[in-house]
């Protein structure tokens, strides 16, 4: 996953520190969604050609909490990626 270059109504960027990659984010919006409290932002990716734009995730200070699929029982499954640069949009 990489920066996504058509990020919709983005509120702030990072960088993650394993791989050095940039990503913007936004809130979410999404009103079908059952865990937007637990994810409040949209962040923005890109790669594949089916790849949906976006993940689900909570972006922290340092940390991101990001949801990178879903279990057997339609339950998020996480990952926490450690964060440099992060500045919050004016």
């Amino acid at each position: 996953m990489a920066y996504w270059t058509h990020t919709k109504d983005p509120i702030g960027v990072f960088t993650e520190c394993e791989v050095g990659n940039y990503f913007e984010y936004s809130h979410n919006d999404d009103p079908h969604t059952s865990f937007n409290e637990d994810f409040p932002h949209k962040i923005w990716v890109g790669g594949r050609a089916n790849d949906q734009g976006y993940r689900y995730g909570h972006v922290k200070k340092t940390v991101v909490v990001i949801c990178v699929d879903e279990d057997e029982y339609g339950l998020p499954v996480t990952q926490k990626w450690k964060i440099r640069n992060h500045r919050e949009y004016a």
